[in-house]
């Protein structure tokens, strides 16, 4: 070869690595837009895009776990006033959310209405023990006309049915109803639940603005809510948790409307978490959603009994008694980021971040929750009262813990398989093709410049003289 036909090999290797890399390059914003399109275009809601079907499918079991109460010192706490010393069993587990939502229906604007059925089958494997383990736990009946009637009324209907503080029943007989001989109709925690309906939700579909996807316009055929006396605690704010707009950026928070404590409520990016071979942002519930006005202002109108809270400065209780109808007080198990107060109102709290918080992991491509966990405690109140004879020895306001709820969900292997299969390998893909061309011109157009460089400043041979 000659030296011409070599530097033209090299400047022409040159050339050419410097066109792979450049075309690398200039692969990235394209394929960028690419995975952009698409995933817009599969995370619509509407007929035939993974949205669609992941939204209407109820292949991935959602289950409710139950962790119950059990009173140990009934009648110290009613003949001497001592705090109830309470020890949780569970869990007691349910399957939920089996039956597919219905009434599917498209509207004009971008939205899509649907009613939530709501369904429970007991799941014996995945328990401590059967629907009729037996609790001591609060009378819901006596708690309820303590709270809302006037007492000389109510200690009349507590003596006329013999009615104590506590009672016993079954886990069936308090999560699903039972005949109270009190009031003569059917209490339980989650009375009625089976083959009822949530909703109508009416929900963007995101294909006129993607970033409104799966987000709520109306619930119950209003745009907001009406317990709170305020438009900012009415607000129906974000989606129902399940989903979120895709591209998720982690300095914002992810906003979500839950009709089980009526109210919207925020999570917080927490940390990257590996599930299942797939990246996800972990959002958690901030302890400022739950506290005092006096820390968060915004929860000023959460505040509904002043002197229960103590002029509003009590921390991890909200209070449902405009909402349910009865005075049920919400808060994260084991008063997790509740004042002192109503902690150490009863023996037996030991609350925990890493299990009693509310969590959602979210893929933050696509913004579909993969894994969720929504925890609540349930309470109801009682106190001293001079005119109800069996809380005569009472001392003091008591937020009584009845039970604990775990629902959770997490997306199986086989779904994890296909989506891995279906977005992450073909993003991993283009990226590696990427960043292989881009590689293989820089190498190519370094080795054949400098090769040029060697071969141009090579020093020519001199002749010898005659």
């Amino acid at each position: 070869m000659t030296c011409c036909d070599l530097k033209c090999g090299l400047i022409t290797g040159t050339v050419v690595g410097a066109l792979i890399a450049v075309l690398g390059v200039i692969l990235i914003p394209v394929g960028d837009m690419f995975i952009e399109n698409t995933v817009h275009k599969e995370t619509v809601l509407e007929n035939g895009t993974l949205a669609f079907d992941t939204w209407t499918s109820v292949d991935i079991p959602i289950y409710r776990q139950f962790w119950l109460f059990n009173v140990q010192n009934p009648d110290e706490v009613l003949q001497q006033g001592a705090k109830p010393v309470l020890v949780q069993k569970g869990p007691y587990t349910y399957r939920t959310r089996f039956i597919p939502k219905r009434n599917i229906t498209f509207n004009d604007n971008y939205t899509v209405s649907f009613l939530l059925p709501a369904g429970a089958i007991f799941q014996p494997s995945l328990s401590v023990g059967s629907e009729e383990d037996t609790f001591t736990s609060l009378n819901l009946a006596v708690a309820g006309v303590y709270s809302l009637l006037d007492h000389k009324l109510a200690n009349l209907l507590i003596q006329r049915s013999n009615s104590s503080l506590f009672q016993n029943r079954t886990v069936k007989e308090l999560l699903w109803g039972y005949k109270d001989p009190m009031l003569g109709s059917t209490l339980g925690v989650f009375y009625p639940y089976n083959d009822t309906i949530d909703g109508p939700y009416t929900v963007f579909t995101g294909k006129d603005d993607i970033n409104k996807v799966a987000t709520i316009e109306r619930w119950q055929g209003e745009t907001s809510l009406s317990y709170w006396n305020d438009p900012y605690c009415n607000k129906i704010n974000g989606t129902d948790g399940s989903s979120f707009h895709p591209f998720l950026d982690k300095k914002d928070p992810l906003f979500f409307f839950s009709s089980d404590i009526c109210r919207s409520i925020s999570g917080v990016y927490e940390a990257t978490v590996n599930l299942k071979g797939i990246d996800v942002y972990r959002y958690m519930l901030p302890p400022e959603a739950l506290a005092s006005p006096v820390e968060n202002p915004d929860n000023m109108c959460y505040c509904t009994n002043s002197e229960l809270t103590k002029n509003c400065t009590m921390a991890g209780l909200l209070d449902l008694t405009a909402c349910r109808g009865t005075p049920v007080f919400i808060s994260l198990p084991h008063f997790l980021y509740a004042s002192s107060d109503i902690q150490e109102a009863v023996i037996g709290m030991n609350p925990s971040l890493e299990e009693h918080t509310i969590f959602l992991d979210v893929e933050p491509i696509t913004g579909f929750t993969l894994r969720f966990a929504k925890r609540l405690q349930l309470n109801m109140l009682y106190g001293p009262s001079d005119s109800i004879t069996i809380l005569n020895k009472i001392k003091e306001n008591t937020i009584f813990p009845i039970l604990w709820v775990n629902e959770t969900a997490v997306l199986d292997d086989e779904t994890a398989d296909m989506f891995k299969s279906e977005l992450i390998a073909r993003m991993d893909l283009l990226e590696g093709f990427q960043i292989g061309l881009i590689v293989v011109g820089l190498v190519l157009f370094i080795s054949c410049l400098i090769g040029l460089i060697v071969v141009c400043n090579k020093p020519r041979g001199i002749g010898m003289k005659a």
